[in-house]
């Protein structure tokens, strides 16, 4: 199947299909005659595991090693729950952040006036003046 079918199936602009190529994420593909790629069902099951990796906020580099891992009919789902859960470390330092980012916007929405008066306590933090 050509690039544009491939794209249809799994979703992904072509341009992000190529990408991957380009960093190694999925083979490249084999070549027709006129120079057109041609993909197959296992590059289809490979970018839809990655799109559902991705979706999971993996990493590029993470991605790639759970590819191998699924790659690889010798692995031990050890190392696959060890990168999982060191996702899930990652992940919840994202939400501690984002929880510390939305208790000092809702303080300072709750401090400021919203109303025709010039001082604003949002700018001033943003401007470091409290």
């Amino acid at each position: 199947m050509k690039i544009g079918a491939l794209a249809q199936q799994t979703g992904l602009p072509a341009k992000t299909i190529r990408y991957y190529e380009s960093i190694r994420l999925i083979a490249n593909p084999v070549r027709a005659q006129n120079g057109y790629r041609n993909y197959n069902d296992n590059d289809v099951a490979t970018l839809k595991f990655i799109c559902r990796a991705r979706g999971l906020g993996f990493s590029i580099k993470q991605v790639a090693e759970l590819l191998a891992l699924w790659n690889d009919r010798d692995r031990t789902s050890e190392k696959v729950k060890s990168l999982a859960i060191d996702h899930i470390r990652e992940v919840e330092g994202k939400i501690t952040e984002l929880e510390s980012l939305r208790t000092t916007l809702l303080d300072l929405t709750e401090r400021c006036h919203g109303d025709d008066r010039p001082e604003c306590p949002i700018l001033d933090s943003l401007a470091d003046l409290e």
